[in-house]
């Protein structure tokens, strides 16, 4: 595909019979010019960052070459800007990032929401032996965690999620159409909605609905409805 590695999520309201895309959010990892083609349909640019810092990025091999990460962040909230698009973070704690300060380059880059997640450890996606990638190391204590959200309670956009609201308070799809279940630490698939439809494959999705509702996952995301002032 020409533009491998690019993720929409429509937003379709599914409370009448006649579904109606409500906006468009997008996850991207280079491919910038791709905003440049579908400006007007754009609503929620959504970045995810975890670390200011230049040499902690060296540390845990997430730079690129001689690039500048903050340089490329800066350049897509100007972008956002002056095209429209509402910009958002995503942010996951970790033992890396845990004592960083942010709250200067939040601040400017002005986010309409900063999702800050606890880093999170799931059985055979980040942690055990058969997993894809090891990530024990990034693991930090609940406490950690608090005392990183105490330090930038003043960011009023900030949204946390410790590994208590996120892990069953997510609807999770794979690529066989099945539910994942995460509520004994690893995904464990349902029946694909394919064969046995999304009301009987969802009750074994593990999904709680009050925590999904109490970490504030129903929000106006919609670019017409958040009113921003450009």
């Amino acid at each position: 595909m020409r533009f491998s590695g690019f993720f929409c999520c429509y937003s379709v309201s599914h409370c009448s019979n006649k579904p109606t895309i409500k906006g468009i959010k997008y996850f991207f990892p280079s491919l910038y010019v791709w905003i440049f083609i579908h400006l007007e349909y754009i609503g929620v640019s959504k970045y995810k960052l975890s670390f200011f810092d230049e040499d902690t990025n060296q540390t845990i091999g997430r730079a690129q070459g001689k690039k500048s990460h903050l340089d490329n962040l800066f350049k897509v909230r100007e972008w956002c800007r002056k095209y429209k698009v509402a910009f958002k973070i995503n942010s996951v704690i970790n033992t890396f990032n845990v004592d960083e300060d942010m709250r200067e380059n939040i601040t400017k880059l002005n986010p309409v929401r900063w999702k800050v997640f606890q880093c999170l450890l799931i059985d055979g996606e980040n942690a055990g032996e058969n997993s894809l990638r090891e990530a024990e190391r990034f693991v930090i204590s609940d406490q950690q965690f608090q005392d990183f959200l105490d330090r930038h309670s003043s960011i009023s956009c900030l949204v946390p999620e410790s590994n208590q609201k996120m892990r069953d308070s997510y609807l999770i799809l794979d690529e066989y159409m099945r539910f994942l279940d995460c509520r004994e630490g690893r995904k464990d698939p349902s029946k694909s909605i394919l064969d046995v439809g999304v009301e009987e494959a969802i009750q074994f999705s593990g999904f709680d609905e009050k925590m999904f509702l109490k970490r504030g996952g129903k929000y106006l995301w919609s670019k017409a409805d958040m009113r921003l002032e450009w």
